[in-house]
């Protein structure tokens, strides 16, 4: 009988068993350690870094719009986007009821959206918040939760240049206007920066510049903002007072052909996205073509003086106030006998400049209207400028040539007009025009005998006298020349009988010319329509304003005037 064992006799066997076990399991992880830090320590260092070393994208600040004086029309200013890694997400109750709350959005949609991309690395939650709202957020300290820092674009005079400037999209791309013309001097280039993270998503520290950030470039224009916003208000209120379906201005400089002011209506607040309505992008002055009317009447006159179809003393009867012209009939308002060149332009006579442009071959009007920059590009910077349409005069007849020259049948935009009538403002010599600044125009060049845009200008003042169609265009103290124009609207079939656009383009001062200023309304309701009812007043209060504050000395002082001035200079010297 095998005799038994004692527990003391097998304690030893068992402590050795046990040793042995710790001594294999610490060799084991001696070995795995120096697998894991010596022999594979680049591999798992490289995995470390993945997983809190990140790329960031660091965005670069754009360029900033200003008007001739440096003062900010368009400016981009820091905000923070909230953003997401959907898979490091971890909230609890209070902390995803808080960011739903700050967030402006429900609990259910706020979870189901990160729940719908937990496959993804990023999600934004909310872009373009302010930097006070957002340190909110971040202090909730939520797992996978990060603030991104960008940019958002602002425009302090909102709609007073909303066609003009334009506006950029959410990730600073220029998408209409002068944003979308000098996108790529105003884009900046963003920078890469290789960071450490924690395990929230907050970047606890910079390792490595690896792209350094370029910030874009200003771009300064020859927009005047206190002229700009002038003559948005008194479009508006001419717009709101005739009822009217929309309107346009263009003031440029006579020398330079710099462009001043350029207002739109309606307009559109480019601060409030939710607001905004494509129909409102444009930027008429620039994009829209439109039948002139009777403001293309000096253009025919200097025509026929050029091609001395007609002399500067050429007297015409009217009598009885209409006129056949093959199939058709030109109408006046009423019968205004014998005119002579200035009397067709103070009255508007349809039927004298008729008779004027039909002394011309087709060929060299149509030419001569080319040259004044009809149916051609201004030179403006801005996208998608209109061409205007000028037909070929080949298929023109003696109706078709007559209703050009007194606007129908002819498309033009508004800086194209404003253009036009810088050679009868500068001596015959027509400007391009440009959104910037400049001292001189390189690409101006002479198309009327300076004699020939004299006359024309001095039988233009004769228009804003009492005998003329646009009295309430007058500025006090200035001496002006200018056009009214009274269009009717085209339908189809021919054109509407209640339907009309206003126009007056004026210069001034008419003995030194400075600006060039046009004003159309759109469609006013209400009884009145005549250019000279409706857009000659608005261009008298923006001139007056714009000849003040560019300090441009008056030409029309009366004589009693400064005699009283003189009297009161000498009483006060004794």
């Amino acid at each position: 009988m095998a005799a038994d064992v004692s527990p003391v006799e097998l304690a030893p066997w068992r402590r050795i068993l046990v040793l042995t076990g710790f001594g294999l399991g610490l060799v084991g992880l001696m070995v795995r350690a120096f697998y894991v830090q010596v022999w594979q320590r680049e591999f798992y260092q490289r995995r470390a870094d993945r997983q809190q070393i990140r790329v960031v994208s660091l965005p670069a600040h754009r360029g900033q719009l200003l008007d001739r004086e440096g003062v900010p029309l368009a400016v981009s200013a820091k905000v923070e986007s909230v953003c997401v890694d959907p898979r490091k997400f971890r909230a609890s109750p209070e902390q995803l009821r808080a960011l739903a709350r700050l967030l402006r959005t429900s609990e259910r949609n706020l979870a189901a959206r990160i729940s719908a991309r937990r496959d993804r690395a990023f999600l934004y939650l909310k872009r373009h918040l302010p930097p006070a709202e957002a340190e909110e957020i971040a202090k909730l300290e939520i797992e996978g939760l990060f603030l991104k820092p960008e940019f958002k674009r602002y425009y302090p005079s909102a709609e007073v240049t909303s066609q003009l400037l334009g506006f950029t999209d959410i990730d600073q791309r220029g998408q209409e206007g002068l944003e979308k013309q000098f996108e790529s001097q105003l884009r900046g280039i963003p920078g890469r920066m290789r960071v450490m993270q924690d395990r929230r998503g907050r970047i606890i520290e910079a390792i490595e510049a690896l792209q350094e950030v370029r910030p874009g470039r200003d771009v300064v224009l020859s927009i005047d903002r206190r002229l700009q916003y002038f003559g948005y208000l008194e479009l508006k209120h001419a717009v709101a007072a005739h009822r009217a379906k929309g309107g346009m201005l263009a003031l440029a400089d006579a020398r330079t052909g710099e462009i001043l002011a350029l207002a739109n209506q309606p307009a559109f607040n480019p601060n409030r996205r939710r607001s905004l309505k494509s129909g409102h992008f444009r930027n008429r002055a620039v994009v829209d073509s439109f039948e002139p009317g009777s403001t293309l009447k000096p253009l025919a006159l200097a025509c026929a003086l050029r091609e001395r179809a007609v002399a500067a003393d050429f007297r015409l009867d009217t009598h009885p106030g209409w006129l056949r012209v093959g199939r058709h009939i030109v109408r006046d308002h009423q019968d205004y006998g014998v005119l002579d060149l200035a009397g067709i332009l103070h009255k508007s006579s349809n039927v004298g400049i008729t008779q004027v442009a039909l002394r011309m071959p087709p060929q060299a009007f149509a030419a001569c209207l080319k040259e004044f920059g009809l149916a051609q590009p201004t030179g403006i910077e801005f996208p998608s400028e209109a061409r205007g349409v000028l037909p070929d005069p080949s298929g023109w007849g003696k109706f078709e040539q007559a209703t050009v020259a007194f606007g129908y049948g002819i498309s033009v935009s508004a800086v194209q007009l404003v253009r036009a009538y810088t050679a009868l403002a500068d001596g015959g010599v027509l400007h391009s025009l440009t959104l910037l600044p400049r001292d001189h125009d390189p690409h101006a060049r002479t198309i009327l005998p300076p004699a020939v845009a004299k006359t024309v200008l001095q039988m233009l003042e004769g228009v804003v006298s009492r005998q003329g169609t646009a009295v309430k265009a007058q500025v006090a103290g200035y001496r002006v020349a200018g056009k009214t124009g009274t269009a009717k609207i085209a339908v189809p079939g021919g054109y509407a009988d209640d339907r009309y656009r206003s126009l007056f383009l004026g210069i001034a001062p008419a003995s030194r010319p400075r600006l060039v200023l046009l004003v159309v309304i759109e469609e006013p309701q209400g009884g009145q329509y005549y250019g000279g009812e409706v857009a000659a007043p608005v261009f008298a209060r923006v001139m007056e304003m714009a000849l003040k504050l560019l300090g441009v000395p008056p030409d029309a002082v009366p004589e009693t005037d400064w005699r009283t001035r003189l009297a009161e200079l000498d009483e006060a010297g004794d």
